[in-house]
């Protein structure tokens, strides 16, 4: 006999992904060092992660030891959220069909009964639970040169989710085997998963130039165009139906791809010029794309539509010889795509240095969007911390990430000098 495949579905998600040529999402991507900071980066970003942050930061003259060459190869994070442990749930209730099937096998017809009462409580209890998975990749190099510097990456993130949801005619067939009826299927239960998936793929080029001002001060300015692919994916089926050969049909997924445009600017000030401000614009170039709808009513899709809007976050940070102070804010909210949460975020970072061979970093950030009506994992404060190592011009970044609702982490490994 078969028995449902949310397994399966969960699964799915990261082959249905990586069978595609994209490899991110809407969030911005974050460098590990960004990472363990609480996502700061627009007033301090190194010249190799300055296009993941702010193009102007490519020209700054803040990292002394680390300004005339720059490589990122490659920065990893990821990160998961299942609050209501939804994959144990999952396993739950494929252990109790399983039984249900033994019973009604051996025509036990109380060990059946007790079998549906245990499954119909499982299906509900799964409903409008999500597990959410988000996986970033980046690769950067920078030339920071007086005239024009210049840096080139691609980078971005996957975001995932699974979803069950119960089908109100599950009642029927579960009821016959309540009452004692073993003819009862309960292998063809209309409870179903939905996989949703979001991806935004970049590859751009930065160019920055300082300015020195008769006082003193020095001001960056940076741009960088870039090239950028949309996919979403949505695939939904019953707990029985789910066939792992069909997942990756193109009919679950649209795409479109388009250039758009990142700008950054960033002031050095003080008695020593150990301040620094910056403001970076991503995405000048608002895109959109629908996600696709089965013409199958059973699935019950609804359209989610993935948006793309500029982004306008301004930062301030004070660096010392031993130390870096940041805060930022995003001036703009970003929409969330299905059952993420819209996002603005307040953080402050902080970096402490050992002689430029180690780094001890933490962060904080906090989300400021009204998510009220959100229906999938919420996204509120987030904890982070992380350790750099960086002998002779080497590269090693480790970060992690807590919240109530996920844990994350993010390696690098680069070259900077």
């Amino acid at each position: 006999m078969t028995h449902p495949h949310f397994s399966r579905l969960a699964l799915a998600v990261g082959l249905a992904v990586a069978s595609t040529s994209t490899f991110a999402s809407p969030q911005n991507f974050q460098s590990a060092r960004s990472f363990a900071m609480g996502g700061t980066g627009v007033a301090i970003a190194h010249p190799a992660s300055s296009g993941f942050a702010n193009p102007a930061m490519l020209a700054s003259g803040q990292h002394e030891w680390a300004d005339d060459f720059g490589l990122i190869l490659p920065s990893v994070n990821a990160r998961f959220a299942d609050e209501e442990e939804t994959i144990n749930q999952i396993d739950d209730i494929q252990d109790t069909v399983d039984r249900a099937n033994a019973a009604i096998n051996r025509l036990d017809t109380p060990a059946a009964q007790a079998e549906a009462g245990t499954l119909r409580q499982q299906l509900q209890d799964i409903d409008k639970d999500t597990v959410r998975i988000d996986v970033g990749l980046g690769l950067a190099l920078a030339v920071p040169i007086d005239a024009v510097s210049i840096g080139v990456h691609t980078v971005g993130n996957l975001q995932a989710s699974v979803r069950g949801e119960y089908d109100n005619a599950d009642d029927v067939e579960l009821a016959k085997l309540e009452a004692g009826d073993l003819t009862a299927d309960v292998n063809n239960l209309q409870s179903r998963a939905r996989v949703l998936a979001s991806s935004v793929a970049e590859l751009g080029v930065s160019f920055a130039r300082n300015f020195e001002l008769q006082d003193g001060r020095s001001v960056q300015l940076g741009i960088t165009p870039k090239y950028m692919q949309l996919m979403t994916y949505q695939y939904t089926e019953s707990v029985s139906g789910f066939d792992d050969g069909n997942y990756d049909d193109d009919q679950y997924e649209t795409d479109e791809s388009g250039f758009n445009l990142d700008l950054g600017a960033a002031v050095t000030f003080g008695e020593n010029n150990e301040w620094n401000a910056g403001v970076a614009i991503k995405n000048l170039i608002p895109m959109d794309l629908d996600s696709a709808v089965s013409s199958d009513p059973s699935k019950m899709e609804s359209q989610h539509t993935l948006e793309v809007d500029p982004r306008v976050t301004v930062g301030v940070a004070h660096n010392a010889e031993f130390h870096v102070l940041t805060a930022e804010l995003d001036l703009t909210e970003q929409k969330g795509f299905g059952y993420a949460d819209d996002t603005q975020w307040l953080a402050v970072g902080a970096e402490f240095d050992a002689w430029r061979y180690a780094q001890i970093r933490g962060g904080i950030r906090h989300n400021l969007a009204s998510n009220n009506d959100n229906a999938g994992i919420e996204e509120d404060t987030q904890l982070t911390a992380g350790i750099g190592l960086s002998p002779f011009g080497a590269r090693l970044d480790i970060s992690a990430l807590f919240s109530d609702a996920e844990l994350g982490a993010a390696i690098e490994f680069g070259a900077a000098f």
